[in-house]
């Protein structure tokens, strides 16, 4: 029986990177705050939609 192994990791990098340059882009950060966006993209995005909800 042959087995068959699927890497989760390998596709997650390509995914993060489209998630920041998306981030970047649709908010228009400067910069420093796109460097930021690197490690802390997810909360630029809650507090966009936050601010838009509100």
């Amino acid at each position: 029986m042959a087995s068959n192994k699927v890497e989760v990791a390998g596709i997650m990098g390509p995914i993060w990177i489209m998630g920041w340059l998306f981030t970047i882009g649709f908010l228009k950060l400067s910069f420093f705050k796109g460097f930021l966006a690197i490690l802390f993209w997810p909360y630029y995005i809650g507090e966009f939609l936050g601010s838009i909800i509100k």
